[in-house]
């Protein structure tokens, strides 16, 4: 420990295409959506995180709505390094009397290339990191979920985020195989928004969207508990007059279908390439799912007719991937060859 150490403050963040959650001293301090709220002729910031989306899709022509992640990486790096700053800014109670110097572990999906993790690494140091470290989502999420990464084992793990869905088998600290592809949260949102327009003439927005998918999203026409139906408002395209329409879980899990069919996909595809020692091991502890998108209705019970393996669900999903970055951060000399 040196003389300026109380100067460092070490955080962990989920970088996620829908939320960043900033972890610090092992608590959960910031969980905000990634978006930020710029004014137009003056470039300034004028909300970040819930307070910028609330303002999403309700903007006038001087304020606009940028989501500066798309598909897990930064698409506009301005806006990211302003949102890193201010979530930030977010930890502290107090304004600290000298600016902390930041140690930061950041994770990011496995299938990014260089010019991504170097953008990720970039928008840190610029948003006031002196050290970052970058880790992969499915290692942070097994983490998270409590796996002991370190084992001879064969895990699986498919983290269904905002931008990217992760599926890795991981075994002796390492990602043996992994597929990460480009369909998860979003592509839910957008499949409800193309259903209502195609199905119903109306037009929603995303945030409707997201709503819709939390209050009857179904990855299954047929559930256990099923959803109440839910009242979805939005403009009648025919006549452009407001409107009012409900719709039913079973809906929404049909117009899901092709969407999480190319999940299944690259879940059986991973399982195939999975060497058979890993494979026995695969049989014997099953699949663990995390992030967002595995809270949908059914998800694990799809997963398992399509599989025929047993399914966990992480406790805390959302969260898991934070967790986990955080354990690797709290940890840094057991898990330090997991960080880059």
């Amino acid at each position: 420990m040196g003389l300026f150490s109380f100067l460092t403050k070490e955080i962990a963040i989920d970088l996620g295409t829908a939320n960043t959650i900033i972890i610090y001293n092992d608590k959960v301090v910031v969980d905000e959506p990634s978006i930020v709220a710029i004014e137009r002729q003056t470039g300034k910031i004028i909300a970040v995180g819930k307070k910028a989306m609330m303002m999403h899709g309700k903007t006038h022509e001087n304020i606009k709505t940028i989501r500066p992640l798309r598909d897990g990486v930064i698409a506009d790096f301005q806006s990211a390094e302003y949102m890193i700053r201010e979530l930030i800014k977010m930890i502290w109670t107090k304004k600290p009397l000298f600016p902390p110097a930041l140690k930061m572990v950041i994770c990011i999906p496995s299938g990014i290339t260089e010019v991504e993790e170097r953008a990720v690494k970039d928008s840190a140091e610029q948003a006031g990191a002196k050290d970052v470290k970058l880790i992969h989502e499915p290692m942070a999420a097994a983490i998270g979920i409590g796996i002991d990464v370190m084992e001879p084992t064969g895990n699986m793990i498919i983290d269904v985020g905002g931008g990217t869905s992760e599926i890795a088998v991981i075994a002796l600290g390492g990602i043996v195989n992994n597929k990460s592809i480009r369909i998860a949260g979003d592509d839910f949102n957008m499949d409800i928004e193309e259903y209502m327009r195609k199905q119903h003439n109306i037009n929603i927005g995303e945030r409707t969207a997201e709503r819709i998918k939390i209050e009857v999203g179904a990855a299954l026409t047929e559930i256990d508990n099923p959803p109440d139906d839910y009242a979805v408002h939005g403009r009648d395209m025919l006549t452009g007059i407001p409107k009012e329409i409900m719709v039913n879980y079973a809906e929404i899990a049909h117009c899901l279908d092709k969407s999480i069919s190319k999940i299944e996909a690259a879940v059986l595809n991973a399982l195939e390439m999975t060497p058979p020692e890993l494979s026995a091991d695969i049989f014997r502890t099953g699949i663990y799912l995390a992030g967002g998108g595995s809270m949908l209705r059914g998800f694990d019970k799809r997963i398992h007719l399509k599989t025929k393996l047993p399914v966990h669900i992480a406790e805390d999903p959302l969260r898991a991937v934070a967790r986990g970055t955080g354990i690797a951060l709290k940890n840094f000399d057991k898990f330090n060859f997991l960080i880059k």
